[in-house]
């Protein structure tokens, strides 16, 4: 399996919100790659075998030329996918959406007070998510659901919510401390395996797609955004040197990455016919 498969291309630190556990504040990071850079990154890793680019953040939807490096990728032959707190979800929609095929949206409660007490939204995220997932869905778009679950939401059932938000692939993850990212406003949100194990247990009927701390952890290509692969081994950051000037193989030889465990926890998958609706990989 070629290791580059699927790659996470965090493009942008600044970020609208404060969530509380975000696993890339990038606090090391000054700035960003110029936007020719960042399109001849993406020229790399398609050359070496990449299929699929996610573009995140910070949050994405604020990079100024977001929209440019969506169909950049597309272009190349990239599935190109994104995941977004929704900031300027319906601008890219409107603009740069024929060149999009997955959309993921993160929401980790049901409950409005809890979010926002989390840092994600000011006490209508919640409500406004579900808008924008029938926005995606109206574009004719893959639509994901990303959920962090926290000590603040284990005792929620949000089946209800999920079933209205109809994602085609709901991702949830136990909330991972990083050395670096989040240490000094994690630890009090921090949950063990078998709480998470019980809160997936809840929502079993739903096929969330569960992953803890082991199976998150050294299981993504991910690069920052200085245009570095970057990785979590141990539970602190580490990066590597710039991509551009020593190439993919270097630099990915310098983080934990492990391509067993992107297969084990189900990263790769078929993204050309997903839930039985084909993505066009055209140009």
């Amino acid at each position: 399996m070629n290791p580059l498969t699927t790659v996470n291309f965090h493009l942008f630190k600044p970020c609208n919100l404060r969530c509380r556990f975000c696993f890339a504040t990038f606090r090391d990071v000054r700035g960003r790659l110029p936007t020719e850079e960042a399109k001849r990154l993406l020229e790399a890793l398609r050359g070496a075998g990449a299929e699929k680019v996610n573009f995140a953040g910070g949050e994405p939807t604020l990079h100024p030329d977001l929209g440019l490096l969506v169909e950049h990728a597309r272009s190349l032959g990239l599935v190109v996918s994104i995941v977004t707190n929704g900031a300027r979800l319906p601008r890219l929609l409107h603009h740069h959406g024929g060149a999009l095929h997955i959309v993921g949206l993160s929401v980790d409660t049901a409950d409005e007070a809890i979010q926002q007490r989390l840092g994600r939204g000011r006490g209508d995220h919640v409500g406004t998510s579900l808008e924008l997932a029938r926005m995606v869905r109206d574009a004719g778009l893959y639509l994901k659901l990303n959920t962090v679950v926290t000590k603040l939401s284990v005792h929620e059932d949000m089946s209800g919510y999920v079933r209205a938000f109809a994602p085609d692939r709901w991702k949830v993850f136990q909330v991972l401390a990083v050395e670096g990212m989040n240490d000094g406003s994690v630890e009090d949100l921090l949950i063990d395996r078998a709480t998470f194990d019980a809160w997936i247990d809840r929502h079993a009927e739903l096929s969330p797609i569960a992953e803890d701390n082991d199976a998150m952890t050294d299981s993504y290509a991910m690069i920052d955004p200085r245009g570095r692969f970057y990785g979590d081994t141990g539970g602190k950051h580490r990066v590597s040197a710039p991509i551009l000037s020593v190439g993919i193989p270097a630099a990915l030889a310098q983080v934990g990455f492990r391509i067993d465990k992107l297969a084990a926890r189900g990263g790769v998958y078929d993204w050309t016919a997903t839930n039985g609706r084909p993505l066009d990989r055209a140009s």
